[in-house]
């Protein structure tokens, strides 16, 4: 699983570390059954180090920042990446842009998480199967789905860029895209989030 948006400090880093976080703490185990979560820019800061922000925001949730640095967005990820969630409706152009069939597991993460309240998780495999085949199975009926559950307004898929702004702008960005993992994890795990 993928996670990109423009630098590759912000978002995107945000996006990766709560979604392991909340992998782990739902299965218990990190890392999640062969799931590797990962993530890049579009402009990735090759090696930069996460905004101080981004890491504030992510110890805000209990979610680990250390050891992140930033990655330029490069052919291997998209090639090797089962699911690419992106920031926004540009950054997923440019990843299907660089093509390798990219097509048809590329949405934004708030594009996604609406597809995925729509589908049934009895049809996915069982947890037996593996987080991994089960993300998989998620993919597909989620790409079947796109073109019916169109986004109530174009900027209604967008998570917008908090580079620069104060902690309380990065915090609300932190919020969600937290509430925008959730259905997503959720699906994946089978196991919903402690309320």
């Amino acid at each position: 699983m993928l996670h990109v948006s423009t630098g590759n400090v912000c978002r995107s880093p945000i996006t990766e570390r709560l979604n392991r976080h909340a992998l782990a703490h739902r299965l218990g185990q990190v890392p999640a059954s062969g799931l590797i979560v990962e993530s890049a820019g579009t402009w990735g800061h090759e090696g930069a180090p996460m905004e101080a922000n981004a890491a504030a925001v992510l110890a805000d949730f209990g979610a680990d920042a250390t050891g992140f640095t930033g990655r330029e967005l490069l052919d291997e990820h998209v090639i090797r990446a089962d699911l690419v969630l992106t920031a926004t409706r540009d950054h997923r152009a440019q990843v299907i842009s660089m093509g390798h069939s990219a097509g048809l597991r590329t949405f934004t993460l708030k594009e996604f998480t609406r597809l995925v309240r729509a589908i049934d998780p009895a049809t996915l495999p069982p947890l037996d199967d593996g987080v991994a085949e089960r993300a998989r199975a998620l993919v597909r009926a989620a790409a079947a789905l796109r073109g019916w559950l169109l986004a109530p307004s174009p900027d209604a898929d967008e998570v917008h860029d908090p580079y620069g702004a104060p902690i309380t702008f990065f915090r609300s960005i932190g919020d969600e895209i937290n509430q925008a993992l959730d259905p997503v994890v959720t699906a994946l795990t089978g196991v919903a989030a402690p309320r």
